[in-house]
């Protein structure tokens, strides 16, 4: 099978929503009056993001959600996706796999595959990711205030657990690991809630490097710090009984590939957050406060101050 085969066959399908989709030098896009482009882009490597063995059908999935993401904590509205895939082969059956995993979640909201690229090598999946937000209505990592509530969307930590067992740090029982594999596996962006928050969020960022890393990047860019409770974290059954120790301490603080929305919020805005929650049916849950100065401060319920030694994941550290 060629290269132009496979892309045929597995990475072709219509595009109404672009003038020129996949089979041309480069695609064309309209973009609607008034709105802005929202890009983004992440690879995911073998043996690194992934085990080699992955199933491909999550890992179908997983490689557009961790980018749709990304999209969600802008507030815009994913459209457009581009699809760069280096393969040692080209296995058939792990690309109807692998596609139907991409499609199925591209469907889900409304994104259009609209062109990428394939070549001979090491496993490597990267996905450009395009979304239109109203001018001027992008969240953004820069917009924190001083007094702010901190939230966060759904639970924190399971995917790392899950990693964890994977890896022989930790023993689940069946039900639990297969709770925690799908929040590893099969996350879910939440654009309904970063749409929901256009106007009422003063910043927002999706955590997948782990909270306290994102936090800070939203810290950082803001240039104010924050003041986190670590029992207010929301977190599952399989979980609860690690917080106390270092294992779980590192899922929830800085495990990352939760996917989940963090952001900041004045406190006039709770009753509003409170009603996108309940709307959603997505627990958002309120973990702390913005405060003058630098950096995170994660304390316990004692007041005592809770040092991991780390933030999340860094690939160069």
């Amino acid at each position: 099978m060629s290269e132009f085969d496979l892309i045929q066959r597995y990475f072709t399908r219509a595009t109404p929503g672009a003038v020129l989709g996949v089979g041309d030098d480069a695609a064309l896009l309209r973009i609607p009056g008034g709105m802005e482009l929202a890009v983004s882009t992440d690879m995911l490597v073998s043996g690194t993001h992934f085990f080699p063995d992955a199933d491909p059908l999550l890992l179908g999935h997983k490689a557009l959600a961790v980018n749709i993401s990304d999209i969600a904590a802008m507030g815009a509205q994913p459209r457009w996706a581009l699809l760069s895939l280096s393969l040692p082969e080209a296995d058939e059956a792990w690309l109807q796999q692998f596609s139907t995993g991409f499609f199925a979640l591209a469907q889900q909201h409304g994104v259009e595959l609209i062109g990428g690229d394939t070549t001979r090598g090491p496993l490597n999946l990267c996905v450009t990711i395009m979304g239109v937000v109203p001018q001027g209505a992008a969240l953004r990592r820069s917009g924190a205030q001083p007094g702010d509530d901190v939230w966060v969307s759904g639970r924190l930590g399971d995917a790392a657990l899950a990693l964890a067992h994977l890896q022989g740090r930790v023993q689940l029982v069946a039900d639990e690991f297969a709770a925690c594999a799908a929040a590893l596996h099969q996350p879910a962006p939440r654009v309904a809630l970063g749409l929901a928050l256009r106007g009422i969020a003063h910043s927002a960022i999706d955590v997948s490097d782990g909270l306290l890393a994102d936090l800070g990047h939203i810290l950082e860019c803001s240039q104010l710090g924050a003041e986190i409770h670590y029992d207010a974290l929301p977190v599952s059954s399989a979980l609860r009984p690690y917080l106390a120790q270092p294992a779980g301490q590192h899922c929830v603080l800085a495990g990352g590939d939760d996917y989940e929305l963090c952001f900041t919020a004045s406190v006039a805005r709770r009753a509003e957050v409170e009603k996108i929650s309940v709307q959603l049916g997505l627990p958002l849950t309120r973990i702390g406060a913005i405060v003058a100065g630098s950096g995170c401060t994660v304390r316990a319920s004692t007041g005592s101050v809770i040092n991991i030694g780390e933030s999340g994941y860094d690939h160069f550290a």
